[in-house]
């Protein structure tokens, strides 16, 4: 459980910074409080989408990842972040990813900042 936490917490994190630094991904709401609420539910999705789509995705292009020396990621993150924007837009959360080229520079620095906060963060192995 405390493992799931943490995870939820460091997808938070790293969607904050992704919302902070690309101006096309956004995230409103009447306050603050609504926008960390709406912030951790949009990571939660995107935690479950990590969860259960990314594996099938990244199998059925295994190919692609050995003929593309693993850049393919890159596709497949922002995928995961435009499919998240739609199930925030389904789930009636404020939470916008404008355009792939967009969901490419986001899913590359959700990809930075969660790999550095999983570093930092205890988990329940340690």
């Amino acid at each position: 459980m405390k493992n799931f936490v943490v995870k939820t917490i460091a997808n938070a994190a790293a969607l904050a910074v992704a919302i902070w630094l690309v101006k096309d991904i956004t995230l409103t709401g009447d306050n603050t409080g609504k926008q960390a609420l709406t912030l951790v539910l949009v990571a939660l999705v995107f935690g479950l989408v990590n969860f259960i789509v990314k594996p099938v995705v990244k199998l059925l292009t295994l190919p692609l990842f050995i003929l593309t020396l693993g850049l393919i990621t890159l596709v497949v993150n922002a995928l995961m972040l435009l499919l998240t924007s739609w199930l925030a837009d389904k789930l009636d959360l404020s939470f916008h990813v404008e355009g792939f080229w967009t969901a490419v520079l986001g899913g590359l620095i959700i990809s930075i900042v969660s790999w550095a906060l999983h570093m930092v963060l205890p988990d329940d192995n340690d």
